[in-house]
């Protein structure tokens, strides 16, 4: 689903550890979360609003819980409140869900008088797969193949909170790639354009207050 090959390209494969500032994968995988939901006909962005348009439970439980949460607080709409409350958790969300599906496993690690739990591939064919969500990406659009929208919504959040650098990395062979994934996420429709451009703004956000 979006949100775990969000995940898997964010975090890395050998350590667990994300590749953003924490709160930048939060909100991608906030947005990841949102974009599920869009992606499934349960929810519609207009003018930076979300609204539902349809109570059908997802057949995923993580989906139906978001999907529950926009249901009980209809009075909150607004695209950037809802990324930054459903990033206070993703990370683990999605984790937890990537760790009921065999993906990944779940490490604590203790330091001084703190744990942390970090959800990775902890066998090879955990770390294969794990490795293959960037470079299947990187592929799709480097052989300049079809690109289905939930894969061009995943390259605009790649985009939207830095992580192009870990999908694209060789400025060489990935050059053509490079220049065409604006065209890619611009030919998405217009709830998704909104998507990425509030994850981005979002992001902006996080990261110019974290500098001062």
């Amino acid at each position: 689903m979006l949100a775990d090959q969000f995940f898997l390209i964010a975090h890395e494969d050998r350590t667990g550890r994300s590749r953003l500032h924490p709160r930048a994968t939060g909100l991608g995988l906030a947005a990841a979360l949102l974009g599920e939901l869009v992606l499934e006909g349960r929810l519609r962005i207009f003018d930076g609003d979300l609204r539902i348009e349809s109570r059908q439970p997802p057949r995923d439980s993580l989906s139906h819980s978001v999907l529950e949460l926009l249901i009980a607080q209809p009075q909150h709409r607004d695209v950037r409140t809802w990324l930054a409350y459903l990033s206070q958790d993703a990370p683990e969300r999605v984790g937890e869900r990537l760790m009921r599906s065999g993906a990944v496993e779940s490490v604590t690690r203790r330091r001084m008088l703190s744990t942390h739990t970090f959800y990775m591939p902890n066998n090879e064919a955990q770390r294969n797969a794990a490795a293959w969500a960037p470079m299947r990406l990187a592929n799709i659009m480097v052989r300049g193949l079809e690109m289905s929208t939930s894969d061009r919504l995943l390259a605009g959040l790649v985009v939207a909170t830095g992580l192009t650098r870990f999908v694209l990395w060789d400025f060489e062979v990935h050059r053509q790639a490079l220049t065409q994934l604006p065209t890619a996420i611009g030919s998405l429709p217009e709830d998704f354009r909104q998507l990425i451009e509030h994850t981005e703004s979002s992001v902006g956000s996080v990261l110019a207050v974290g500098r001062r």
